[in-house]
Order: C-alpha cells, then sequence, then structure tokens
C-alpha cells in the first residue's frame, strides 16, 4: 500500500508480502523424539504469539500438541528412520507436517470405542481442518491444518 502525498509516493511498508512463520526439525527416533517434537511445537506456538499477535487459546494450544504428538507418533512407530516436523504458521492457521521414509499411507480406521489403539489418524481428524497425506520421493508426508479461530 502506498500513498500520496503531494505528487510523492511514500510506502507504507504494508505491501511488503510476510511470509507464514516455519520451522522444521529433525528427529531420530530415539527414546524421548516425541517428547522433544512437542516442546518443539510449544516453542513454536510461543513464537507465533509474539510474532504474529496469534490469538491461540489453551484449547486450541493442546489440540495442536495433541496433532504433533499423533502425528509424530505414528512417524515414530511405523517408519524404519528419521522423520522431519515442519511446522508453518500465521494468526489464522498451523499447518504441522510430517516427513518420513515409510511409503505406507496410513490408514484411518471406523469409529470403534471398543477398539484399543489405532485412533491417531481419528483423532488428527476430528481437530483439524484439513488432512492430507501424499507419497514424496522418500517416503510420504502427512500434514493436518489446525485453525486458530
Amino acid at each position: 500500500m502506498s500513498e500520496h502525498l503531494g505528487g510523492a509516493v511514500i510506502p507504507t511498508g504494508f505491501d511488503v508480502p510476510v511470509e507464514p512463520l516455519r520451522r522444521a526439525a529433525h528427529y531420530t527416533g530415539e527414546p524421548g523424539c516425541i517428547a522433544e517434537a512437542r516442546g518443539f511445537a510449544a516453542q513454536f506456538l510461543e513464537q507465533l504469539r509474539t510474532e504474529w499477535c496469534a490469538d491461540i487459546d489453551s484449547r486450541t494450544d493442546g489440540e495442536l500438541l495433541l496433532v504433533v504428538s499423533e502425528l509424530v507418533t505414528n512417524a515414530d512407530q511405523h517408519s524404519n528412520g528419521p522423520y522431519i516436523l515442519e511446522l508453518e504458521g500465521t494468526d489464522t492457521a498451523v499447518e504441522v507436517a510430517v516427513y518420513d521414509s515409510n511409503v505406507a499411507l496410513p490408514r484411518r480406521f471406523p469409529k470403534n470405542p471398543e477398539r484399543v489403539g489405532r485412533h491417531g489418524l481419528e483423532i488428527v481428524h476430528a481437530v483439524a481442518s484439513q488432512v492430507t497425506v501424499q507419497r514424496v520421493p522418500v517416503g510420504k508426508r502427512v500434514c493436518a491444518r489446525v485453525d486458530l479461530n
């Protein structure tokens, strides 16, 4: 956006595109990685609050950490190698993406309160506004979008 003052164009600074906040972390799959990923996501949310003035209530905060936990746990349990957690956010949404080396796409099982386990993707779909899965050259990418408002 620019203002015109007496024939001169004065940039107001609002015409510069703003990039989302992006962070990524690599995990080996050793014990403690899931807790590290949750801590990484919590730091990301604090940075999003500070840099983007994002209004993230405690419920949304918990939901986002739950999505991170579920996606990282799935990568930890079902891949034979390291995995990457990628976070991208603005003041309206956060995208959580996890890359792992397993080419098998995750299965979403039908709701069944009697089933023990295998509820991870069901939980992610319940919390996220959008979930996508795609194959990448080294495995797969599972991405969930969590709206902040």
